[in-house]
């Protein structure tokens, strides 16, 4: 496959995945109340849900980043320590 092709089949995913979403918001539009750390609002069922996806995916990337950090400093330490 060409870059062209990669590119326009991640832009075909993207598109799907876009579509997917304004579903989703649609079908979820009813108003919930919402109360995290001492603040307390109303906003729609899918708005919510959205953040609360977004914010486990930004907690699950940063344990990761801290354990390829970790993963990296340890084999840096091996190649140091195997180095004549």
């Amino acid at each position: 496959m060409t870059r062209a092709g990669v590119v326009w089949a991640a832009v075909v995913v993207a598109l799907v995945v876009l579509i997917l979403l304004i579903v989703f918001f649609l079908q979820n539009q009813d108003t919930v109340r919402v109360q995290f750390l001492g603040l307390d609002g109303y906003v729609p069922l899918g708005l919510a849900l959205f953040i609360a996806a977004v914010a486990g995916g930004v907690l699950v990337a940063v344990a990761g980043a801290v354990r390829i950090l970790q993963l990296r400093m340890l084999a840096r330490r091996a190649r140091r320590a195997t180095k004549p």
